[in-house]
């Protein structure tokens, strides 16, 4: 050997005699039960599905720069080797013979513990227990297409029931072992008067979150430094604040007999929590969780079950196959979860490995407040409700763009793009979002003065005239219709979000370019300021005999607002310790902006699926809540649904400016003739697929004209 050959073996020796930094990774997979799921049926030509349920057991390495990002690790509880430990639950789907797969491991983002991967893509899945429990496939199209299904936990405060996957983590502690405390802002909203709710109760979140415990059952004495815990209740988000008496209410649980039970993760307003308030609670909590570390589940779980033969222990990985492609989806809270883990650049694990090769954020606008200190991942956003809340920190694009308001220039994924791990994305929104959720901040400048492009490996598809999630029919026929003044929109995501992901699926696994992305923009006037926005005035009616209000447009949007919650906390990544409850308001506004629309009410731009491309109503973003719910506030997730008038007559006898439905399709035929078209351009763009096409298609035909949706 030559002196240079071997200075190299001697580096290599000694490379392998130091010792080597840890990694994090799952440690071992405890696989519990492997079933015949949906009982054995079949599904063409896959075939049977089984299912796989345990839990995944993993370690972090606190030291890791890797780990940076995880709010508070540093204060965890550290095994034998130094690591901190995590527990989350599985539930995979698989097909039995993995051959007839279709080389994609889709992982699903749980919505608060929940399954949502089968309902926005399968037909009939049925309720969120019956989802849960992997009960009803639906009409099975995600299992025909051959995906390896997988759910785990990531949230740490949930409480178990319902079917929910959970995730075990530990409290952070001070270095002399002593609790952690801090400032907790919890927000009541109640549906019924109830005069018990646990301190994580909210609109969102129920009774099925745990609790940050106050450090004293005592709400009347102060603590040592002057401190004393509020509570305030108020008509609507913008309204004065109105202190209750602490002595009106109490740390526990109301007993029948009007005693209080005293529980520091409880409170008693003996007067009760009633509907259409909303309630602050400012308390000194104690013993937060290190919740980031379902960042560090998500991540190293994808790349476990992509690419390891088997586990610590020689347990093998249950679907190991060479070559697969790891996909992340996740819906509403779990589309934010997706944005915010790859703003914090959790897409690359600590050897460098890409841990998801795409992403399905569905309407996620908005990021994930999970990685700090006495995190409320449950909590969202509202015009009225969970309005302060830090879901809305800058940056809002995926792209690198200067925020004057905060003087930041940022991108989701920037860190993504400094060290190659970003993965191919489809963000997936509907109107409701770019309405209530200032989803427009993510297709403009911060200012909302012009349109800002995708990077390369994104696109966004706006699901035209849609609300959060379609409302289920049939629609009540009688006032009031649930929180808000008119019927909800039961326009449907499916279509749709059948043909993203299987274009999708042909871009990270076959090369095969996706559509182009289908959004409003500045630039040919179909996203506008609200006041801008030509809705027209359509009459209270009776249409069908369902008594309804006159639909008002009232041209509001989401304000938003740089807020300031304490020098602690880092607004550029969403982490760090809030000391100022409520937040304070900074000068500036962003300049939030909304759909236009035609002369029905109905978005110009974005995926218009047949049933808003041959309407039988108007469909909208926006719903205003009813009179005793914060009347004329956005109601929170739903949109409207408002038929046409059947005849011309009963349309001018209304005074509605739209037209009828037999102005429109004066026969059956001409109707279904309307739906083919609309439906064979659309197959044309690929927002929709051939063999739904096909099947509107003949329901159009079979059926005639829809009077009802």
């Amino acid at each position: 050997m030559n002196r240079r050959s071997i200075a190299a073996a001697m580096l290599v020796a000694c490379t392998l005699s130091a010792p080597q930094p840890a990694k994090a990774k799952i440690t071992r997979i405890e696989i519990a039960k492997t079933e015949p799921a949906f009982g054995g049926q079949s599904f063409g030509a896959v075939g049977t599905y089984e299912r796989i349920t345990g839990k995944a057991f993993g370690e972090v390495d606190p030291k890791n720069p890797a780990n940076a990002r995880i709010q508070d690790l540093a204060l965890a509880p550290r095994n034998a080797r130094g690591m901190v430990e995590y527990t989350t639950d599985i539930d995979i789907l698989r097909p039995k013979d993995e051959s007839k797969g279709n080389n994609i491991l889709l992982f699903n983002i749980l919505n608060r513990g929940n399954k949502g991967l089968l309902q926005p893509f399968n037909l009939d899945t049925g309720t969120v227990a019956e989802m849960n429990a992997l009960a009803k496939p639906g009409d099975g199209y995600l299992q025909r297409q051959g995906y390896s299904m997988v759910w785990f936990g990531w949230q740490a405060d949930l409480l178990p029931g319902n079917n929910r996957l959970t995730m075990q983590v530990p409290a952070a502690r001070n270095p002399d072992g002593s609790p952690i405390t801090g400032l907790v802002r919890a927000e009541f909203v109640v549906m019924e008067a109830a005069k018990t709710q646990n301190l994580s109760s909210g609109w969102f979140t129920g009774m099925t979150h745990d609790s940050y415990p106050a450090v004293s059952t005592d709400n009347r004495t102060p603590l040592p430094d002057g401190f004393l815990p509020t509570l305030t209740v108020r008509a609507r988000e913008n309204a004065p604040r109105v202190p209750l008496p602490n002595s009106e209410w109490s740390f526990g649980s109301c007993a029948a007999d009007g005693t209080v039970k005293p529980d520091a993760k409880a409170i008693c307003l003996p007067a009760g929590f009633q509907p259409g308030r909303l309630y602050e609670l400012i308390y000194r909590a104690k013993d937060p969780t290190v919740l980031g570390l379902g960042y560090a589940a998500a991540r190293d779980l994808a790349v476990f079950l992509r690419d390891a033969r088997a586990d610590e222990a020689g347990t093998l990985n249950p679907i190991s196959r060479r070559g697969q492609k790891a996909m992340v989806m996740g819906t509403s809270q779990s589309g934010r979860f997706i944005r915010s883990f790859l703003q914090l650049g959790f897409n690359r694990d600590e050897a460098g490995r890409k841990a998801y090769d795409a992403a399905l954020p569905h309407i996620g606008g908005g990021l994930m407040p999970l990685s700090l200190r006495f995190a409320q991942p449950g909590r969202a956003w509202g015009q009225q409700i969970d309005h302060l809340y830090p879901a809305y920190d800058f940056p809002f694009n995926y792209a690198r763009v200067q925020d004057p308001l905060t003087g930041r220039r940022q991108g989701i994924l920037d860190r993504c793009r400094r060290d190659g791990t970003c993965p191919l994305i489809f963000h997936a929104a509907t109107a409701l979002e770019i309405w209530e959720a200032r989803q427009s901040l993510g297709l403009t400048d911060p200012l909302g003065l012009r349109d800002i492009p995708d990077p390369a490996n994104v696109r966004t598809y706006i699901m035209a005239s849609t609300q959060h999630s379609p409302t289920p029919l049939p629609l009540p026929t009688a006032a009031p219709f649930g929180q808000c003044q008119q019927q909800a929109n039961p326009n449907p995501h499916n279509w749709t979000m059948r043909a993203l992901l299987t274009a999708l699926t042909g871009w990270v696994r076959d090369g095969t370019a996706p559509p182009p992305s289908a959004v409003p923009r500045i630039a040919d006037g179909t996203l506008v300021t609200p006041d801008l926005v030509r809705f027209p005035a359509i009459p209270a009616n009776s249409y069908g005999n369902v008594v309804r209000p006159a639909l008002r447009y009232l041209g509001a949007t989401n304000p938003l607002h740089p807020l300031d919650f304490g020098k602690g906390y880092n607004a550029a990544d969403g982490m760090g310790v809030i000391s100022v409850e409520p937040p304070r308001t900074k000068a500036g506004s962003y300049g939030v902006l909304v759909p236009q629309v035609d002369a029905d009410g109905i978005d110009l731009a974005g995926i218009n699926n047949v049933v808003t491309a041959v309407p039988i109503g108007t469909y909208t973003g926006w719903n205003l809540f009813r009179k005793d719910r914060f009347e004329d506030g956005f109601c929170i997730f739903q949109g409207s649904f408002v038929p046409f008038a059947r005849t011309r007559q009963e349309r001018l006898d209304t005074g509605d400016p739209r037209l009828s439905i037999e102005e429109r399709y004066p026969t059956p035929q001409a109707y279904a003739e309307t739906v083919k078209a609309a439906a064979d351009a659309l197959v044309a763009k690929r927002y929709l697929l051939p063999e739904d096409a096909a099947l509107l298609t003949e329901k159009a035909r079979s059926e005639g004209i829809r009077l009802a949706p």
